[in-house]
């Protein structure tokens, strides 16, 4: 009786342990099986730093990363570095502290990102470069996506040695450049020359740094209206500069050619026989084109956030990517057939 007794109590105890112990590990079981599947379903965190939102150009790069990476479902933290490469240092530092999956940015200038990215690759986060290149030790990246702006201008300069063809005299150049020190004003200047430096009839009398902005490419080309005023030599049908009689403007980007056309209003320029070649293909430049106020816009494609995405992916996998890869650009100009136009949607 006394051991039918002990063996019942040993069962009314023991039992109650078992199932406590079987809904423990259970749950122990469906707590570290869930972590895993949100492990492994956790969105990727991009680090994206843009230089700022100076253009509808600009703005509509900034939107197409955001659209590619909502498609994507990977998740921004976004920086607006408002022109300041000191933002855009503090900016990648705090994504480095955050240890995010991936960091892109859109250099302002080509130099001074050594530190940063060795900080980032001791992190063992992965940079990718977009828009602008930089002079930097190409293993601390990725890799870089952008334009080739030595080809936009090849593209601009081939625009007017065949606009030229057939002219004998000298061709006055004025050049309104983009940001100093950044890849792709270089890159625009020499291509451009690269295709002219042949013909001496071609002749850049003035180049200009606007930085990209409509307030400059205006300030540049009133200076230049208000000189002409001030020698007695002032002239509707063109700008000039120190009096000689300029033929053809070769704009960086449409922001700045945007700004040279607003002085021209303002001013009553009718500049019917200046070629003028601008960068980028907004559709106010495009607009522009069309109505015979431009000559030729070469096309810099900002939707580069589908191709970002793909990139962010990769790498955030650890696998490898082209260390340059080009998005396909076009241009545009006074012999197309405009009604087969689209809408730039920027």
């Amino acid at each position: 009786m006394k051991f039918r007794t002990k063996i019942t109590l040993a069962v009314s105890v023991c039992v109650p342990v078992v199932i406590a112990l079987s809904f423990f590990f259970s749950f122990l079981f469906l707590s570290l099986n869930g972590k895993s599947s949100e492990k492994s379903q956790k969105r990727l965190i991009l680090g994206f730093s843009q230089i700022g939102s100076e253009s509808a150009w600009r703005t509509r790069n900034t939107q197409s990363i955001f659209e590619a990476a909502e498609a994507n479902g990977i998740q921004i933290l976004f920086d607006d570095a408002q022109q300041k490469q000191e933002n855009q240092l503090k900016a990648i530092r705090s994504f480095i502290i955050y240890q995010v999956d991936v960091i892109a940015f859109v250099p302002i200038v080509e130099d001074g990102w050594d530190n940063v990215l060795r900080e980032a690759k001791t992190a063992g986060i992965p940079v990718i470069i977009v828009d602008r290149q930089i002079n930097a030790d190409k293993s601390l990246y990725a890799g870089f996506l952008g334009e080739n702006a030595f080809e936009e201008g090849e593209k601009a300069g081939k625009f007017l040695l065949e606009k030229c063809a057939d002219e004998e005299g000298r061709i006055n150049i004025l050049e309104i450049s983009g940001t100093e020190n950044s890849s792709v004003v270089k890159g625009r200047a020499k291509g451009f020359r690269e295709i002219l430096k042949a013909n001496r009839k071609f002749k850049i009398i003035h180049s200009e740094n606007g930085d990209f902005l409509r307030s400059r490419g205006k300030e540049i080309a009133e200076n230049l209206i208000q000189k002409a005023r001030d020698s007695g030599n002032f002239k509707n049908d063109t700008l000039y500069f120190d009096g000689k009689p300029i033929d053809a403007i070769y704009s960086h980007n449409d922001s700045m050619t945007l700004g040279l056309l607003d002085s021209f209003a303002n001013y009553g320029i009718n500049p019917a026989d200046t070629i003028i070649i601008s960068i980028d293909a907004e559709q106010k430049s495009i607009d522009a084109l069309v109505a015979g106020k431009l000559n030729c816009v070469v096309e810099c494609n900002p939707n580069l956030g589908e191709m970002l995405m793909n990139l962010v992916k990769q790498v955030a996998q650890g696998k490898p990517v082209p260390k340059i890869t080009y998005n396909k650009e076009k241009v545009f100009c006074e012999y197309d057939d405009f009604s087969k136009y689209e809408l730039r949607g920027y």
